[in-house]
């Protein structure tokens, strides 16, 4: 009789919102072996097989099969020899030990010389030789006897005395937080939230370091204060006002102070004791892996921010803490889903460039937490997750997007308010020069620490890092590199569409940063619409500035203002900007791309097309795109280009902290150091009326009382059909002025621009005039 077919694999075609099917022939495979996702059945219980070959008829001989895989993305546990792939998978019968359904369809890829291996020991293998003593979390048993001896003869050791002077001993006096009462009426208030986060994140800090310092110096006191601050923890509702879903960043604080007083105390907890933390710790662990794989389902819609955030921040190392002490195993599985999804899936929000989409401030959030499991699973596991190129290269972001010295001259939300960045951000570029051995990420961190000096207590610091504990932790784990001054330059993030021009970071009185933006993130989650938009900083100032402050997600500040494009140095078209309200799927549609990003031989350019961005609220636009040239590492000239089916007014947006003096075609900004003056070089569509405004129209006065308030220039265009705008825009120290002349010459049917600066070097830019197109 002839066998009875098989049921045909549901393989539905990927969204801009879903994981992707890869690798594929348009795909470059960047390490070894290479990284397979695919869209899941829709059964959440499906396991799956998938084959690897040589040759597109897999033939047994040369074909590799991996059975009973329970995800759709999987990492191998051995690298490939160079050269051509296919691969397809199917989902699985075990009882079987045979596929379910039919194979899905064959995809190619590559596999070049040289790449970076990062395989991944496979289930089976990775936790077989792990410790089941406690601790586990930083220290094992293994270490900690060394290190306690080490501390003991010179309590320096690794900064050691700082860490608990100014960590440990604090906690000893401090009153035990009791549960909190959460939102009045259950209505969340930022003032609320905020207060309690940092609340929570002492509770964390308490047990930690008291659990720690006891241990450490073999206290029985100091264990015992750690006892009653996690015992009064472990007795607060896990459902109640600190669940995942009531406020899920109280949630996962409360679930890492648990995590680490179950793991450091112990021995020093008796089973009863054991018990009553161990079972709110399962359940809130239970409460936070289940939304992110089950609800949000991160291994299918991997932009949920939170979701994944909390694989790093909460889940590794609860189940890092529980593994094996759990009846069910639970653990177990969860830890080996984290593992695969760092392995595999992370950063969705960048690739191996190193970019972070949601921008730098997020960088710095995520990256801090994944650093910290990425150590964790490194010390318990052997895992290396820094050999990953994403790792290898994401320090790059910041150093090109972010320099020290600068505040609003970037993308994306930002909890510094306009300060300098966050000192958890050297701190990470620190971890990535220990991992890497790049001098230039040691000197970043260096930089960022002499600017910042006495901001540990900061919100934006203190409510979610001690430092002294990160410097206890990185000397114990990582070498110091020399640090070394960055070479600057350009550097084209193409996975995350955004462009950090470096010139001169090293010097500050004449550095320069330029930072251009046109993503296929659109304006999903802590992106803004703000493709094709630009921000400046120059010889030690912010210049064109991301306006706003970033006070609370979904304030009127945050939804009205800072997301929205007239926020940024930008366009507006008939008035409109760019989609950036709450729907994921127009968010994700409202795109740009950067079309060129090249070092030329006089000059920087970029190109960007926001034509997508553009068209979510204006779909008479056909056109909207902008070339950036950067000159002689001195002056830009910017032109616009817009097309649509009717006329359509333009007004060009530029942002500072102060007020502008205006010329009828031209512009000036006076800073404390630096200063830059803007010339309408050519206009097709006529000449622009240019007025400005301080303050955020439309945003809640209560949002940004006490804060700085900016202005924001508009440059307007009469309505017309296609729009060639082409601006001057030179920076200069306040006691160096700088002038850039132009001309054009238009006898052809180009629109030849010259610029020429005081040494007499010219550049030409060409536009095409109508009557040529």
């Amino acid at each position: 009789m002839p066998a009875t077919a098989l049921p045909l694999l549901d393989e539905p075609k990927a969204g801009r919102l879903t994981i992707q099917y890869g690798p594929d022939a348009e795909t470059e495979v960047v390490e070894n072996p290479p990284r397979f996702t695919w869209i899941p059945v829709i059964d959440d219980g499906a396991t799956y097989v998938l084959r690897v070959s040589s040759d597109p008829d897999f033939p047994k001989s040369k074909t590799q099969i991996f059975e009973d895989l329970p995800l759709n993305f999987f990492t191998p546990d051995k690298v490939l020899p160079a050269g051509e792939y296919h691969w397809s998978y199917a989902t699985w019968d075990k009882e079987v030990g045979a596929p379910s359904s039919t194979w899905s369809s064959t995809r190619t890829f590559s596999v070049a010389v040289g790449l970076a291996e990062t395989p991944l020991p496979s289930r089976n293998d990775r936790l077989a030789n792990v410790t089941t003593d406690h601790p586990r979390l930083w220290m094992t048993q293994d270490r900690l006897a060394g290190f306690c001896k080490a501390v003991k003869e010179n309590p320096e050791h690794c900064s050691w005395a700082n860490f608990y002077e100014k960590s440990v001993l604090p906690w000893m006096d401090r009153p035990i937080t009791t549960e909190p009462a959460g939102y009045p009426d259950h209505k969340r208030t930022a003032p609320v939230w905020r207060q309690t986060y940092i609340d929570l994140q002492e509770v964390w800090y308490a047990i930690r370091h008291l659990a720690i310092g006891g241990k450490v110096t073999n206290n029985p006191e100091m264990t015992a204060r750690a006892k009653d601050w996690l015992l009064e923890v472990a007795s607060w509702d896990p459902m109640g006002v600190t669940s995942r879903a009531y406020t899920d960043e109280w949630a996962y604080r409360v679930c890492n102070a648990l995590a680490w007083g179950y793991d450091w105390l112990y021995d020093d907890l008796t089973e009863e004791e054991r018990v009553k933390v161990r079972a709110p710790l399962l359940e809130r662990t239970r409460d936070i892996a289940e939304h992110a794989i089950l609800n949000a389902k991160i291994h299918l819609f991997p932009y949920d921010s939170h979701a994944v955030r909390s694989v790093s921040l909460s889940i590794v190392p609860a189940c890092i803490a529980l593994l094996g002490d759990d009846e069910d195993d639970e653990a177990r599985d969860w830890l080996n889903y984290s593992i695969e999804f760092l392995s595999t899936v992370y950063s969705p929000w960048g690739d191996s460039d190193g970019g972070w989409a949601e921008g730098t401030n997020y960088w710095m959030m995520g990256i801090a937490y994944l650093i910290d499991t990425a150590n964790r699973l490194k010390s318990y596991t052997g895992i290396d997750l820094y050999a990953r190129p994403f790792l290898q290269n994401t320090g790059d972001f910041p150093l090109f997007c972010k320099a020290p010295n600068t505040r609003r001259a970037t993308f994306g939300d930002d909890s510094t308010q306009g300060d300098l960045p966050g000192i958890k951000t050297g701190l990470n570029m620190r971890q990535f020069a220990g991992a890497t051995g790049k001098g230039e990420y040691q000197w970043y961190c260096d930089e960022n620490l002499r600017l910042n000096p006495g901001t540990e207590g900061a919100f934006y610091n203190w409510g979610w890092w001690d430092t002294n504990f990160d410097e206890l932790v990185f000397q114990t784990d990582f070498p110091v590199v020399e640090a070394t001054p960055p070479e600057g330059g350009m550097r084209h993030f193409e996975g995350i569409g955004w462009v950090g021009v470096q010139h001169a970071m090293n010097d500050p009185d004449n550095h320069i940063q330029f930072v251009f933006k046109s993503s296929k993130f659109g304006s999903v989650s802590h992106s803004h619409g703000d493709q094709n938009a630009f921000c400046l900083a120059a010889y030690g100032e912010d210049l064109a500035i991301q306006s706003g402050h970033y006070v609370a997600f979904n304030s009127t500040m945050h939804r009205k203002w800072r997301r929205q494009t007239r926020s940024k140095n930008a366009i507006l078209i008939n008035g409109n900007g760019q989609y950036a309200e709450t729907d994921k799927s127009r968010a994700l549609s409202a795109t740009g791309r950067i079309l060129t990003a090249e070092q030329r031989d006089d000059h920087v350019f970029i190109h960007g097309d926001a034509t997508p961005a553009y068209q979510s609220l204006s779909p008479e636009v056909t056109r909207a795109e902008r070339e950036v040239y950067f000159v002689r590492n001195s002056y830009f000239v910017i032109v616009d280009k817009v097309d649509a089916k009717t006329p359509v007014t333009v007004e060009w947006l530029l942002h500072a902290n102060n007020r502008f003096e205006l010329g009828k075609s031209s512009f000036r900004y006076t800073g404390e150091r630096a200063g830059f003056y803007g010339q309408v070089v050519w206009s097709e569509g006529g000449k622009p009326d240019i007025t400005q405004e301080t303050g955020f129209p439309d945003v809640d006065p209560a949002d940004y009382e006490g804060l700085p308030v900016s202005t924001f220039l508009t440059a307007k265009y009469p309505a017309a059909t296609r729009h060639r705008i082409a601006t001057l825009l030179v920076p200069y120290k306040l006691d160096q002025p700088k002038r850039v002349f132009n001309f054009m010459d238009d006898q052809g049917y180009d629109a030849d621009l010259y610029f020429t600066d005081a040494d007499e070097n010219t550049f030409k830019v060409v536009l095409k005039k109508l009557a040529n197109t």
